[in-house]
């Protein structure tokens, strides 16, 4: 009887700490589980929200005139669609709280990039356009038409196209000068960019030459285009024209300033939640295991 006993002593010793441990268990799920109900959140740091940036699009010609070897960056000679890409894309990140869009345009004219905020995926998408993949031809007027179509349902007075061209309309369905005119009427502002060097030596068969890359420049139409719409005409010859340009238009449609903020929130339920599961789990495996030994 008393080996009994004895024996009998850690057995019982053992049921109350299993006890202990369930009741234990059994509150540390129940407080898990109002802690779930109560869905706590985390609360950021203040985050400055864009309110009432502009919305732009950028045309930029594809077309095969692009790849005139004209341009110098770093010392290198480039051709001018490189020269655009490195200025452009710098232009498309310093706008920040701005929906920005792409338009490229050859013989055809289409969206490549909708208006967006993500301006970095804006920025490889225009790093990865090639000369001729819309065709050899120019059609200026098919661009602003696209342009209209994806600007006029904006709000007014921010709607912006900064078109930048090397040539003359000589493709499309639309005439340039009847496009800003639906562009005015639309209320959407072209700035046009003209692009490409005034002279370039060349050698030939009776020796060192100097000819005008821009000879096809249609400079009269691309100030006609951007009086009609309230814009303005610009000449680049050069990559650092092109990077004062793009300055000057930054100081022309300013980036708009925030002037509210959010907080970020993140849920955070799914934590004691997860917690009150595993408690669960725990309370099974120590009820079919205390089954086994009764």
């Amino acid at each position: 009887m008393l080996v009994a006993a004895a024996e009998s002593q850690p057995t019982m010793a053992r049921s109350q700490w299993r006890n202990l441990l369930i009741f234990l268990l059994l509150w540390l799920c129940w407080l898990s589980t109002l802690a779930a109900l109560g869905r706590p959140v985390w609360v950021g740091e203040p985050v400055a929200l864009p309110t009432s940036g502009r919305d732009i699009l950028l045309a930029v010609d594809i077309s095969g005139s692009m790849e005139r070897d004209d341009m110098q960056i770093g010392g290198r000679q480039v051709n001018r669609l490189v020269a655009v890409k490195s200025v452009v894309g710098d232009f498309v990140i310093k706008r920040d709280g701005d929906r920005l869009g792409l338009i490229l345009f050859g013989e055809k004219a289409y969206l490549q990039t909708p208006l967006t905020f993500d301006r970095q995926t804006m920025q490889t998408l225009l790093n990865e356009a090639q000369i001729g993949f819309a065709g050899q031809g120019t059609a200026i007027g098919d661009a602003i038409g696209v342009a209209i179509k994806r600007l006029q349902e904006r709000p007014e007075n921010h709607r912006v196209l900064i078109l930048l061209t090397d040539g003359a309309n000589n493709a499309g369905q639309l005439d340039p000068l009847k496009a800003a005119s639906l562009a005015a009427r639309a209320r959407v502002k072209i700035y046009t960019i003209g692009i490409g060097a005034e002279s370039q030596e060349v050698w030939g068969l009776f020796g060192r030459q100097i000819s005008n890359p821009a000879a096809d420049l249609d400079e009269e139409t691309l100030v006609e285009i951007a009086a009609a719409t309230g814009g303005n005409y610009f000449r680049a010859r050069n990559p650092a024209e092109l990077t004062a340009i793009y300055q000057r238009l930054n100081e022309l449609e300013p980036i708009e300033q925030s002037s509210e903020t959010i907080r970020p929130i993140a849920a955070l339920f799914y934590w004691p939640l997860g917690a009150a599961f595993l408690l669960a789990l725990c309370l099974a495996l120590i009820s079919s295991r205390r089954r086994l030994y009764v």
